[in-house]
């Protein structure tokens, strides 16, 4: 069956609802997620605030496509240093991941504490978004689904084996990636070293664009190759 072509009137929605966010990231970037006021927007954009309410329902509707948008492009970044590195050892993919995650919130640090910030008060992200931070953090799967892990992590290896077990939407999720069944063993491997790698990179990256590293004397991309190698380590990967 050919595409459907959209006709005048969808592609106005699409342009109107695409500009509507340009002026919430504005916004965003200026004063945070208390700075995003629909009437606001609505004012700039020649608007009336019940026009501009047959785009987006309220706020938190446009906050929720701020986030998709965020995760989309997190994963589209990520995604091109995995291709960029395919065939590297899973050490040098690691640190490219890695970089190419901390590239992305530190050029848009609005963005980035939009989804890995604090959360907002009475709002609650939807559902896929699940889906869409997995896609951004599947590339790591496959780094780690042929390491060895040591030490504390191999209880963890134990705990996102389970967790993989009992969740079928996990483990398809992590099977995708590694291109292993859970039984294999592999999974839960894959997901513990995934893990590890997110929170390790969400707290360095969260206090780079904080401002947090300001006056300390090191290069906060170097704390993070550190941080990597110490997991790399952990995990014998080559």
């Amino acid at each position: 069956m050919a595409p459907t072509t959209q006709g005048p009137r969808a592609r106005y929605r699409e342009q109107t609802r695409a500009e509507i966010k340009e002026a919430a990231l504005r916004q965003l970037a200026e004063g945070g997620l208390a700075a995003i006021a629909l009437t606001r927007i609505a004012k700039e954009m020649g608007m009336s605030g019940p026009a501009l309410y047959r785009y987006f329902a309220n706020r938190d509707d446009l906050l929720s496509a701020l986030i998709r948008d965020a995760y989309d492009d997190l994963a589209a970044a990520i995604g091109v240093a995995a291709e960029a590195c395919a065939d590297a050892l899973p050490r040098v993919r690691l640190h490219a991941l890695a970089a190419a995650f901390r590239a992305w919130g530190v050029e848009q640090p609005h963005r980035y504490l939009l989804i890995a910030g604090p959360p907002l008060p009475g709002y609650s992200a939807p559902a896929d978004t699940v889906t869409r931070a997995r896609a951004a953090l599947g590339p790591f799967l496959s780094v780690f689904v042929a390491g060895e892990p040591s030490g504390p992590a191999v209880e963890l290896v134990e705990q996102m084996t389970a967790w993989a077990e009992r969740e079928p939407a996990v483990a398809s999720w992590a099977e995708q990636y590694t291109e292993v069944p859970v039984s294999a063993g592999g999974v839960g491997r894959a997901l513990a070293g995934a893990v590890l790698a997110w929170s390790q990179m969400h707290g360095a990256v969260s206090l780079e664009v904080a401002g947090q590293f300001t006056g300390m004397g090191h290069d906060p991309g170097t704390l993070l190759d550190a941080q990597v190698d110490a997991l790399a380590d952990a995990f014998r990967l080559d």
